[in-house]
């Protein structure tokens, strides 16, 4: 029993130390990139595992349209990184094998199909998700995810903390002994702070008087605790902004409750809760297929589909039919990221119209329904209708 107990000391004091070096980093954060000062703006491409190849490909291709000219002038580059496969993950037993990584800090955006986690039982080596290890890597703070279905009055944006949380610390818990099992969840001050500040900061740049922080302080006193008094302490800043707070477990259930769930606007929240309340909210959207996803720091950006990567498609030779919508609406993100809003205004009015309203090619994942190929010819096609933003006022 001493010597388990003496183990597990010493593993958590291994944490400790590599945390307070990580706060320290923190403390010394570079300033944010100026996307205007650069040419040109590198963009690097990622298809990933299972159907990511087939859906990055389609995005890919939206961006080789709305970006012809900035491409032929050479302000925007395109690069596709290849290898990011579980195979080559596994073969390297690494979650970015090092050269992959590489090519990846050598880009200011990406544009990154699912990568597959391997599982207990899988076949697969027990290595981190290369999501995970990305966010770690890139330091990309802060999960953006939007929802939007405006004739149910829904308008949300999450703010989910990226680098923390049970998520930075899932593969170093303990097996004390046999019977006993534990696992870590940090949270600083430093990671809670920059989170906050950017929902709040976007709350006050787009005038919206609400930002809701989502927590469990009640019972996860203090990780919880701390993340919760660091919002007051935002707040302060932040007179003309309205907030509250919510536990995570009635915010699920209210997020279904027609009356109340359009009063939220902006939501703040630590990494697992995060992770779990988007993939409820992109239901109401069209499911998770539907809704991309934005991984943002002071120095990289990384947007994403937020589905997995769908490996039984690809098994019964089906990968030609998955939706890339939800990595589409990444382009939407990443256009505005770097400053195009007008092109990703058009892109995601074009969406809109063909995944919402209109629905004249209905994906089902299955050869009765549209394929990747054909739903981004529609979208392009209707972005090229010169009444496209009057029809998609009309369905507002």
């Amino acid at each position: 029993m001493k010597s388990e107990i003496e183990n597990a000391k010493e593993h958590f004091g291994q944490i400790i130390t590599e945390q307070l070096e990580r706060v320290e980093r923190m403390k010394r954060a570079e300033e944010w990139i100026d996307y205007t000062r650069l040419a040109p703006i590198v963009m690097g491409i990622i298809g990933g595992d299972g159907i990511g190849p087939n859906i990055t490909k389609e995005s890919k291709r939206i961006l080789e349209f709305l970006l012809s000219e900035e491409l032929a002038n050479k302000k925007v580059e395109l690069r596709v990184i290849e290898g990011l496969t579980i195979e080559n993950r596994a073969r390297a037993m690494k979650a970015i094998p090092d050269q992959i990584l590489e090519q990846i800090k050598r880009c200011h955006v990406l544009l990154k199909g699912p990568t597959y986690t391997p599982k207990k039982g899988d076949g697969w080596p027990n290595i981190e998700s290369a999501n995970v290890s990305m966010r770690r890597e890139l330091d990309l703070f802060a999960n953006v995810r939007p929802v939007k279905v405006p004739k149910e009055g829904i308008d949300w944006i999450f703010f989910r903390e990226n680098t923390e949380g049970a998520y930075i610390l899932g593969r170093k818990g303990i097996n004390v002994t046999e019977d006993l099992a534990i696992d870590f969840k940090v949270i600083t001050s430093q990671g809670s702070e920059r989170i906050i500040r950017m929902a709040f900061d976007y709350a006050r740049r787009h005038k919206i008087n609400k930002v809701t922080v989502v927590t469990k302080a009640n019972v996860v006193k203090t990780t919880d605790g701390k993340f919760l008094s660091i919002a007051e302490q935002v707040a302060k800043d932040y007179p003309e902004v309205e907030w509250d707070d919510w536990f995570i477990d009635i915010m699920t259930a209210k997020l279904v409750d027609p009356k109340r769930r359009t009063q939220f606007r902006v939501v703040v929240l630590p990494n697992l809760y995060g992770d779990i309340i988007t993939d409820e909210a992109a239901e109401f959207q069209g499911g998770v297929g539907t809704a991309g996803s934005a991984n943002i720091g002071r120095r990289y950006a990384m947007f994403e589909a937020i589905h997995g990567t769908a490996p039984r498609m690809v098994e019964e030779g089906r990968a030609a039919y998955a939706d890339p919508s939800s990595i589409i609406r990444a382009v939407v993100m990443l256009l505005n990221h770097i400053g195009f809003i007008d092109k990703a205004k058009k892109l995601e009015m074009a969406l809109d119209i063909c995944s919402q309203y209109e629905k004249r090619l209905g994906i089902t994942g299955r050869s009765d329904g549209a394929t990747g190929a054909e739903f981004a010819d529609y979208v392009m096609k209707t972005i090229q209708d010169p009444k496209l933003e009057n029809k998609w006022q009309s369905y507002q």
